[in-house]
């Protein structure tokens, strides 16, 4: 697999009144034909959630999710029971498999969060 330098101002990018975030791949409404996934892995953001707000419940499948928290703190929730605060230094992993909810919202009234997410699927599947 060769190795593609992708600098930071060709990255994807969202902007919202909660959430300014930067995407690697193809992601949401942002799409690039020549950036589709690395290998495995198929998304990688990082985004900057404001307080008091975040993502609310969402499905994935067939996938594993991995979250670091770079800075704050991130709420999860998810359809299997799960609640925790994951501090800055933390690193969640999700195994999506044949599907589950979750949400992901910055625990803090105050300051942003800094998480970033990346998300692969099994070698498996083909997409």
């Amino acid at each position: 697999m060769a190795i593609k330098v992708q600098r930071a101002e060709e990255r994807g990018k969202a902007e919202h009144d909660w959430l300014h975030t930067r995407f690697s791949f193809s992601f949401a409404k942002y799409y690039n034909p020549e950036k589709m996934n690395f290998g495995a892995l198929r998304i990688l953001n990082d985004d900057i959630i404001y307080p008091d707000s975040g993502f609310p419940m969402h499905p994935h499948d067939n996938m594993e999710i991995i979250t670091i928290v770079l800075g704050g703190k991130l709420e999860h929730k998810d359809s299997m029971g799960n609640e925790r605060i994951i501090p800055a230094g933390d690193i969640q992993r999700m195994s999506a498999g044949s599907g589950i909810m979750h949400s992901e919202f910055n625990a803090s009234k105050t300051k942003k969060s800094f998480p970033s997410a990346n998300m692969g699927f099994p070698e498996r599947k083909k997409y």
